[in-house]
């Protein structure tokens, strides 16, 4: 579908290099549980190859790759910040102990940044368009483009549903994963940490008690999922200060931002909660009158999806991006 709407030759490009190039890590994992693990491996490698994103029968396993992508703000927004935790998870996986896994992440790594680019300059692009005509007095839905309301609710929802692929924040798996090296923390074997073995240390962690917040600490090796989430959040907000620089040159008075790793979470200590972008605590009847106003609507993907009007001739490019 989405090469069916392409607004430009160069987009529908980098579609296509972005799905070949996830097949080959998909089947570069196959590869590693066929090679090593025996009947177990073959066995998992085969569920592998069947789960599909959004299949009733057999989805994907982590609910961020089972969320439709049926516009190029989806996949834009996909690939800005759903590709960026493959980057993290793989640049963990990269400081493994079992040397297979660790040499098969680098290709990886080093094809990620082309799918993170893709991502990063198509958000870009679309906050840009829209910016362009909101300078010259257009109302953006009058010319086809995206309002900066609807590009910010996007972010919002692929980011935080990208939070939640880090898991929980107080987590016994990463803490073993750690200890058997299996995964280290990222750019571990950059000597950046002083305790390499990540003992004694603790991890301040906020958590929601009733109705307000606490401050807990968790023995570090728990909190590896929160380390690498902190990295990519810190990756995240420098995305959404370039795009509000960008912003800020049109004086439109219009503002991008990326939420607080506490909003609108499935999974972790904050799934159990509610807060706004920001990272206030809120209560359940307040999420329920204002998510709206912060998540995309299905009228709101309705409108999206009448944008995406496709744009194949050499040269030329859709109305709704730069």
């Amino acid at each position: 579908m989405l090469g069916h709407t392409a607004p430009s030759l160069y987009d529908m490009r980098s579609l296509f290099q972005v799905n070949v190039e996830e097949g080959r890590h998909l089947w570069a994992m196959v590869y590693l549980l066929h090679s090593f693990f025996g009947s177990d491996g073959r066995d998992e490698a085969e569920a592998l190859l069947q789960r599909r994103s959004g299949d009733p029968d057999s989805p994907r396993i982590l609910q961020a790759f089972n969320n439709p992508i049926d516009s190029w703000m989806d996949f834009f927004c996909f690939t800005a910040f759903t590709d960026r935790d493959g980057k993290y998870q793989l640049a963990a996986l990269a400081e493994s102990g079992f040397d297979p896994l660790a040499r098969t992440t680098q290709f990886m790594l080093t094809e990620e940044a082309y799918h993170l680019q893709t991502g990063e300059n198509g958000v870009g692009r679309i906050i840009h368009r829209t910016a362009e005509l909101l300078k010259a007095g257009k109302d953006p839905r009058a010319e086809g483009a995206i309002p900066m309301e609807i590009i910010q609710k996007f972010i919002n929802f692929w980011s935080s549903a990208s939070f939640d692929l880090f898991g929980g924040e107080d987590s016994t798996n990463a803490s073993e994963s750690f200890a058997t090296g299996l995964k280290g923390r990222y750019r571990e074997g950059d000597g950046i940490y002083s305790d390499p073995k990540a003992l004694d240390q603790f991890y301040k962690l906020d958590i929601p008690d009733g109705d307000k917040m606490r401050t807990t600490e968790v023995p570090l090796r728990r909190a590896m999922n929160a380390l690498l989430l902190d990295a990519y959040h810190t990756d995240c907000t420098r995305i959404a200060q370039r795009w509000q620089r960008d912003v800020e040159k049109f004086e439109i008075g219009a503002n991008i931002t990326l939420p607080c790793t506490k909003f609108n979470r499935r999974q972790g200590v904050y799934s159990e909660a509610r807060f706004t972008p920001e990272g206030e605590l809120i209560s359940e009847a307040e999420w329920q009158k204002r998510h709206t106003d912060w998540l995309p609507t299905e009228a709101d993907r309705a409108y999206v999806r009448s944008c995406m009007i496709k744009v194949h001739e050499p040269g030329k490019i859709a109305n709704w991006i730069a």
